[in-house]
């Protein structure tokens, strides 16, 4: 590790940053294991909303790349609406 003051703060801005991305990327990816595992199209569709945007949080943070949020978002909706089928 360089001894340079401003390589030191950086150090310590990016394990907060790596630590603070770590918590919004577990916390987003419980919540879309958490919306899978519903069964009823109601509360599914209750939830999305919510889910969705913290997937949209974590691709404007740089967290996960913008195509993969689409994705996740698309994959959702999809699951969802197909509640309604059975």
């Amino acid at each position: 590790m360089a001894n340079h003051a401003a390589t030191k703060k950086d150090v310590r801005q990016s394990a907060k940053r790596n630590e603070r991305n770590r918590y919004y990327g577990k916390t987003t990816r419980n919540a879309i294991r958490d919306i899978k595992a519903i069964d009823e199209k109601d509360k599914a569709a209750e939830q999305l909303p919510t889910v969705s945007s913290m997937i949209d949080k974590l691709a404007r943070r740089g967290t996960i790349h913008k195509n993969k949020a689409a994705n996740l978002k698309r994959k959702l909706a999809l699951r969802v609406n197909a509640l309604g089928n059975k």
